[in-house]
């Protein structure tokens, strides 16, 4: 009897693992990304169609986003790097936008993008790092 239960008590501990990282986030991280990805839809829309002005309000809206606190959810160097690396690349095509120079604002889209791929795998990275591994003593009644 003791040994079905203890089994259900472990699958149902292991079925929560990846819930914990979830529940470990910054409250409004998960807004703060859907308001980065709307941003840059809308910047990239108005690269498609030349619109100056939609590329210099995404990409200051992205600036102000990157300056949030919630935008710091990782106190590393490499994170630091890629975020200071993201917002210069706003800044870059904000400066482009105001030249009205697409080419500019293509290039620095690109910079941008790269810096988002980049962030995203290295966060992953440093959360998988950190997810908890069960002890071995955990184990011990399958012996």
């Amino acid at each position: 009897m003791k040994k079905p239960l203890c089994i259900f008590l472990v699958l149902c501990v292991l079925a929560s693992v990846p819930w914990l990282t979830f529940a470990q986030r910054p409250l409004g991280q998960g807004k703060l990304m859907a308001d980065k990805l709307e941003s840059t839809k809308a910047l990239l829309e108005g690269i498609a169609i030349a619109d100056f002005k939609k590329i210099g309000d995404s990409s200051e809206r992205l600036v102000q986003l990157s300056r949030k606190d919630e935008w710091f959810i990782y106190k590393t160097p490499r994170y630091e790097l890629h975020s200071n690396e993201f917002r210069r690349a706003a800044e870059t095509i904000s400066q482009k936008a105001k030249e009205k120079n697409i080419d500019g604002v293509t290039l620095a889209y690109f910079d941008l993008t790269m810096s988002c791929v980049r962030c995203h795998q290295h966060v992953r990275e440093t959360r998988d790092a950190r997810l908890p591994v069960p002890k071995k003593e955990f184990f011990a009644w399958a012996d």
